[in-house]
Order: structure tokens, then sequence, then C-alpha cells
């Protein structure tokens, strides 16, 4: 994201610094924060459906520092979406390992459309405390919460792709058959390597952005709808 916003400027197209200095800082905020929460979900589902690795790990924290990959967090940061460490879980603790490691996988993708929603909520109220729109610092203000909304249902999107290692492949295995499922995941680093080439390429991008699209409305509608209705 910041990568083609920076290739945009140096093409003539009309993107201005401070847009990319606040798209930097809620990178950086997603990053420090919201990927946290995220992990922190997984750990917190999977040590409440009675698996302690996560937690014997130190993984039940909101700590950046034990959370943090920094390839991962470089990604985010330069095209929009990335990750942190894998928690830990063993699903042989749970009473349903296939119900148990789906419940889990979904907490993180959760996790990031409810902050969505929430930094949608303090993009519309910037605007209402501060001013409106048409006034420059409380405009990058509710930019910065908005970015910080978009930045996290990209993640969401990004990890309910069903394939190895994201998030979507564990929610997969409840409809899968376990051998056709175990199949899938033997080939787990030869299927992450042709999604990132995926995305690369740009073969991705229309369906990825229609979803995120979709999704950034139906969590914007209510946020809108009290800002709209008090203030216009």
């Amino acid at each position: 994201m910041l990568f083609r916003m920076i290739s945009d400027m140096i093409r003539g197209t009309q993107t201005d610094i401070w847009s990319i200095i606040t798209l930097v800082l809620a990178s950086l905020f997603v990053i420090f924060l919201c990927l946290p929460f995220h992990e922190a979900a997984h750990a917190f589902t999977a040590y409440k459906l009675g698996d302690n690795t996560a937690k014997y790990q130190g993984r039940l924290s909101l700590n950046p520092l034990v959370h943090i990959d920094p390839i991962g967090a470089l990604m985010l940061l330069l095209v929009g979406f990335g990750y942190a460490r894998p928690v830990p879980v063993n699903a042989r603790n749970f009473k349903s390992p296939k119900h148990g490691m789906a419940i889990t996988a979904a907490a993180g993708p959760l996790s990031n459309l409810l902050m969505a929603f929430v930094w949608l909520i303090f993009s519309y109220g910037s605007l209402a405390l501060f001013g409106s729109i048409t006034q420059t610092w409380p405009f990058y203000v509710s930019y910065f919460f908005e970015m910080a909304a978009i930045i996290n249902i990209s993640l969401a999107v990004f990890n309910l792709i069903p394939l190895p290692p994201l998030d979507g492949s564990r929610i997969l295995s409840l409809f899968l058959p376990e051998r056709y499922y175990f199949m899938l995941m033997r080939y787990e680093q030869y299927t992450f390597m042709l999604l990132l080439a995926l995305w690369w390429t740009g073969i991705l991008d229309r369906p990825f952005m229609v979803v995120v699209n979709t999704l950034y409305g139906w969590l914007d509608y209510l946020p809108n709808l009290i800002y709209t209705s008090i203030f216009f």
C-alpha cells in the first residue's frame, strides 16, 4: 500500500506527503497494536477451549515484542498485508480438535474486523469532536483511523484465504475430509509461495478488493449513519 502510494507520487499522480506520513503512522499503529491483538485473540481462544500451549509460551499477551515478525511487519508497512509470529496451538488439548482449531483460527480475523469497526467509529468521532473534513488536521486524524480500519479489514480477508498456513485453511478443515485436508497441509510451503506469486502479479487484486470494499461498506454503515444523522 505504501509502495503503491509512493509509486503514484513519483508518476505524478495526486498524492500528498501528509497522506503518506499518515499511512505510515497507521501501519505502525496496526503493527504494534492490532497484530498483537490478532495473535492474542488466537491465544486467548485456544486457552478458553482447553489448550495452554500459547499461555505457557508467553503469547497470551498484547506485548508486541512477543508477537511481531520483522519480515511480516515490513510487508504490512510496504504492501498493506503482513503477518506476526504464529501462536502455537496443540489441537490434541481440545475436546474436538477439528472444531477447536477452526474456532481458534477464526478468532484472529474476527478480531481484525472488530478493530476495524472501532477505528471507523474513531474516524467519524474525530471529525465530530475536532471539526469538519474540510479542515486539515482533523481530516488527517480521521484518515489515520480510516486507514487503520482498512488495513485491519485487509488482514482479515487475507487471513481467511483457505490456503495454508493462513487461518482460512484451519476453518476449511471443518468442511474437508481429513485425508484431503492433510494432503493440502503437506504442501503448505508451496501453497504460500503460490499465494505470494498470485499477489505480486496482481491476479488477486480485483477479487481481494471486492471483498475488502464490501466488508468496509458493512462495517462503515452504522458509524457513518450516526455521524450523518447528527451533523447533517
